[in-house]
Parts: structure tokens; sequence; C-alpha cells
């Protein structure tokens, strides 16, 4: 099992920059020991103009069939013979990624100790895996590592050449050249590797999505073939494949910027009076919402799918709201949004006020109970509609806080944008938009299913033919009554008859 990684030198930077950044010496041939054989580090090339780093993985065939024994996974009886002749010590799959991860740990994280700046510095490279299994052949391999800004060259592998006639195998000899930073590179095989085997040499475990996301973060969120890579990835195990999906589509959500086709058709020059400039309908969406959530008097709010922290920052400029807490799925919008809050700057009495939490909004949290107010705002679209019970229960079935305000597009009005096409929805990533009485019917049921009352209101202007750009629904608790004093502190006590009319819903 054989992979090369090749580079060439630039002005200021010679090409054996590339022993630092794998953090193995070019001078030297390394070994390491791995579960299933021996992984061997050496440079077949190693000069100024170019060097090219090899990874020699020697497969014990007999050690991987014990280590499956072991785990409970002899095999049928019929298959004994396959486990002893089969292609594993020569073709490229789960365990050759397993030993990119291992031996080029610290490459695959972008960590370089003795020289920080490399590892964020894009490098010409040329990947070549000479034996690839590709159950989907070479086009699938080209729909897998071309979006990700790599020219693909796949060349089927002939089953004998000397026999023409009997056709192609399921391998590939692959060879990728492209501009992109080596931890990148790196975990796009990491990933994509076993995907085209579509086949592990381990168990697959519920850690496997954690996995997955952390290799995946950045390009996977936005991959056409995101499911397809997700489902091989976790051995088609739908339990798996569904709580990734779900993670991923929060993820997106949150690097997604906040503009609507209509603010890019009110796009002006800077030089124009900024005074004639219409209200961006993210803003109005906003104003909208900071003032359900006054004239409700909560002090303590949640708000889920925060992104990048807009909404978070609006609240903690209202003194009024002693507690704010962002929760996303993306650790990377988090990052953003301490960054733009400038959470490092704070006084101690500032950062009391306000948390940051990862979780998904698909599984109920413990963290999130207790609170006067919570914010879905343009969250529920970016899930697909049959995991929208699972955001409900984790909402308004476990946390249920008093008042829970939602926003999601009024898809009627899209006629109205001259930009958005036809039958278009108005991000790539929404999984439906709804009309307002498919939004109205919704909203009702969730609160008859949980014992809230709920109204409605229009974000931005209101259209008389198809009402406004955004539709919002505010939920109401009706089995609780909460208290406030001049302090800020509150208190939640259920009366005797709410507790009935609770119970009978």
């Amino acid at each position: 099992m054989f992979l090369t990684i090749s580079t060439s030198g630039a002005a200021g930077r010679p090409a054996t920059d590339l022993g630092f950044l794998l953090h193995k010496h070019p001078d030297k041939a390394q070994r390491f020991s791995t579960s299933h054989g021996t992984a061997h580090v050496l440079y077949p090339e190693a000069g100024e103009e170019r060097c090219t780093a090899a990874l020699l993985l020697e497969v014990d065939p007999v050690a991987l069939v014990r280590k499956g024994k072991e785990r409970g996974r002899g095999g049928a009886p019929d298959s004994a013979l396959a486990q002893y002749v089969n292609d594993r010590p020569y073709a490229a799959s789960s365990l050759l990624a397993v030993a990119i991860g291992s031996v080029f740990s610290s490459a695959v994280k972008g960590q370089c100790t003795a020289r920080p700046e490399l590892p964020g510095q894009v490098w010409p490279l040329r990947i070549e895996v000479p034996v690839l299994p590709a159950r989907g052949g070479a086009g699938l391999v080209e729909r897998l590592f071309a979006p990700l800004g790599w020219k693909v060259t796949a060349r089927p592998v002939a089953l004998d050449e000397r026999f023409p006639e009997w056709g192609d195998s399921r391998y590939v000899s692959l060879v990728l050249e492209g501009e992109l930073r080596l931890a990148d590179a790196l975990r796009h095989l990491y990933v994509l590797l076993p995907v085209l085997d579509d086949a592990k040499h381990y168990w697959i475990s519920s850690d496997e999505v954690d996995k997955l996301l952390r290799a995946g973060e950045g390009w996977l969120e936005g991959h056409p073939e995101q499911r397809l890579i997700t489902n091989r990835y976790l051995g088609r195990r739908w339990s798996l494949t569904r709580d990734a999906l779900d993670r991923l589509a929060l993820a997106r959500l949150a690097e997604s910027d906040d503009t609507e086709p209509e603010e890019l058709d009110n796009a002006v020059d800077e030089a124009e009076d900024t005074a004639e400039r219409p209200v961006p309908l993210a803003v109005q969406r906003r104003q909208a919402i900071l003032g359900v959530l006054r004239r409700s008097g909560a002090a303590r709010v949640l708000d889920l799918g925060c992104g990048q922290g807009q909404l978070v920052g609006e609240l903690l400029k209202d003194a009024r709201f002693t507690e704010v807490v962002g929760v996303d799925v993306s650790v990377r919008a988090l990052k953003e949004a301490s960054r733009r809050l400038r959470l490092e700057r704070m006084t101690e009495r500032q950062a009391a006020r306000v948390a940051l939490l990862q979780g998904s909004l698909a599984y109920t949290d413990r963290r999130l109970t207790g609170y006067d107010a919570a914010v879905l705002s343009e969250v529920i679209e970016h899930l697909d509609l049959p995991r929208l019970p699972a955001l409900e229960y984790a909402v308004f079935g476990a946390a249920r806080p008093g008042t829970v305000v939602v926003t999601t597009p009024n898809v009627e009005y899209n006629v109205r944008w001259e930009t958005l096409p036809a039958g278009h929805v108005r991000h790539g990533d929404h999984r439906f938009e709804w009309t307002r009485e498919e939004f109205r019917a919704w909203a009702v049921e969730v609160a008859e299913r949980h014992a809230y009352d709920v109204d409605f209101a229009p974000v931005g202007p209101e259209d008389p033919e198809v009402g406004p750009p955004t539709q919002m629904a505010v939920f109401r608790k009706h089995d609780t009554t909460t208290k406030h004093d001049t302090t800020g502190k509150h208190d939640t006590t259920r009366t005797t008859e709410t507790t009935k009319e609770a119970k009978a819903a």
C-alpha cells in the first residue's frame, strides 16, 4: 500500500520545507508500528526544487484477521479463505487512512512547532496512489475530489493487461494535482479513501461521526456528494448518518451569510447617501425579535443556531437581558462569534452575561432548560422535514422556555425578487420554504402538542398579495407564569388550573 506527496519549490521557500510540515526529516527513513503492520516514511527525492515524501504501509494479513476475530467479527465459515486472500495489503483503504492520521497527525491538524507559518500556506501538491479501490469507478473519484480544488486523473486498472477484453477492475491509479494547504489535502484523503473503498477494517461506532466532522470541517458542509460521503464513511448505518447530516446542516447554516436576495437588489454604491439606503431585512428581523423579547419581560435568553453571533451582540447591548447564551453546532462559527463579540476583551462582569455553547438542536440538552426565552431565527428551513420533530421536542418538549420566537422565509414573497430565479429557494442550503398557511399549520400543531399559545407577525414590508418576506411565530407557554422583580431575578410557578390543562394536552 503506497502513497506519495510531492511539491515544488517557490521563491524563498525550498521544496524540502515539506519535511517540516510532515514532521519527518528528508534525510531519514523512518518506520512506525501500527495495529495491523508497519508504516514507513521515506523521501525518494528531496531537493530545493522538488521534494517527494512516500508513505509505505506493510499490512500483516494474519494480524488483520486476528484483530477482527478478537472483536467478534470472524465472519461466516465460507468466508475463511477471503479473510487471508484479499486486497487489504495492496490497495489503499481505511488502513492507509488510519496510517495517514497516525503517522502525519501533526500535519493533519495543521500544526508545525518549528515553522508555525508553514501550515497556513498554500502549496503546489501532487499526490499519487497507484492502486485505489473505487466502488463507483473513475467517475465517482472525479466527483469526490474535483469540487475540492483538485485536478483529478483516475486511470482504471485493467483486470489483466494481457486480456483487454476482460475489461477494467474496480481499481484506479489516482493522481491529484492542486494548490492547497497540506492539512486540507491530508484530511481529504483521510475521509475519501475509505469512502471510495466503501468498507472499513474496524467497527464503526458513534465516535466515527465526530471523526468525520473534524476531518470534514470546512469542506464537507458544502460538498455536492455530502450524503454519499457521509453514508459510506459511516458504514451505511442510518442512525449515524442522520446524526452527521443534521450536524452538517446546522454547520452550513452557521457558515452562511445573512444576506437576502432583496438586499442584493438594493445594493448601492458607497458614495451614495447612506440615509437613502433601505434597512436590510436581516436588521429588520433582529429588531423584530428584540421587540418581542423586550415585551415578554425575558431576562435569560437562548439564541439557538446563533451562527456568528449577530443577535447575541444586539442582546448584550440591552442591560435587561442579564444572561445570553448562543448555541451552534459549528465550532468554527462559535470561534467567529467569539471574535466578533470580542469576548477576550470583555470585563469579568460583562463576560458573566454571555456564553457560547456547541451543541446540536436535534438532541435534548439539559444545559438549555430553565430559560425565559429562546430564538430560532432562520433555522428550521435548514433541516430536512423528517428531522423537524426532533428539533421540536428538544426545544418545546425538553428545554421549554417561557417564550419561543421562530422566524422563517415566506416562500410566497420570493416572486418579488428579480434576482431570484423562479422555483429557487433563497439559500442553497434551504431544505424547504413554507407558505404562510403551511407555517401557521405547523406552528399551531406545535403549540397544541406542547401547551403553548402562538401568535404570528410579519417581518419586513408586507405585500398585499404575497405577504411579508419573513414570517414570525411567537410561542408563549401557557402552563407557567414568570415573575420578574427589579433586580432582574425571576422565578417560575405552575398554577393548578394550567397544570390540569397541560396534563390534558
